[in-house]
């Protein structure tokens, strides 16, 4: 795994020690931040290849800078893990609702987190340049130029919404399970739940929306999904 620049959000000084200790063993570079206003200075200055963040910091919380950084078009792409306490079901679907994604609970193992960190990053390596545009029923993506367009409209996407856009549009009316997304577009090395597929697809529909292309992707109950490509 390449060095990459991961920045730290976390205010108690042990989990934050031992994170950055373990990453920068692993080869990274490693920015800290005890909370969100200090985080926000430093993306400014300079943008990481990934952001680290706990749910409980001190003054904006790391779900509310989460929703701040995915709604800024220079951090939309940005990819974050969670590392928090807060272990409930609904605190892990709010969290990956929100734009996180990855959700690691305390206490965590030092080993998983350095391998779900490395393994987050592999998703965000760039395309190969000898992948070709795919374009259907008026959709076109370019792999190289990461743009998505629409006649003469391009469209927002984030990271893991244009990588599902392409592996759907490259396999058209074939139908995906989640489970089978998640391999594709995640990787293998996953550990993501299977509903993280679902909150994704969700943000895909929302961006293909001012297009009017959101039909396209078309859920198949108790299966998965697939693009549609014929008319109807």
């Amino acid at each position: 795994m390449p060095a990459a620049h991961i920045l730290i959000v976390e205010s108690t000084p042990a989990i934050q020690e031992l994170i950055a200790l373990n990453l920068g063993m692993a080869g990274h570079q490693i920015s800290r931040a005890a909370d969100a206003e200090s985080a926000l200075l430093m993306l400014e200055d300079q943008l990481p290849d990934m952001v680290l963040l706990d749910w409980n910091l001190p003054g904006q919380s790391g779900l509310s800078l989460v929703r701040r950084l995915r709604a800024q078009s220079r951090t939309r792409g940005l990819p974050m893990m969670m590392v928090t306490a807060r272990c409930g079901e609904h605190d892990k679907i709010m969290a990956l609702e929100s734009g996180a994604d990855d959700y690691m609970t305390k206490p965590f193992s030092p080993r998983e987190m350095v391998a779900r960190v490395h393994c987050l990053l592999r998703r965000w390596q760039p395309q190969s340049p000898a992948d070709a545009p795919v374009q259907l029923a008026g959709l076109r993506l370019d792999p190289c130029t990461q743009r998505v367009t629409a006649g003469a409209r391009e469209l927002a996407l984030g990271r893991v919404e244009f990588k599902l856009l392409n592996f759907l549009m490259s396999h058209p009316e074939r139908v995906h399970t989640r489970a089978q997304l998640l391999d594709q577009v995640w990787g293998s090395g996953s550990y993501l739940d299977e509903r993280t597929v679902d909150t994704h697809v969700g943000r895909l529909r929302s961006a293909l929306q001012p297009s009017g292309y959101q039909q396209r992707i078309e859920t198949v109950r108790g299966s998965g999904y697939r693009f549609v490509a014929a008319q109807a």
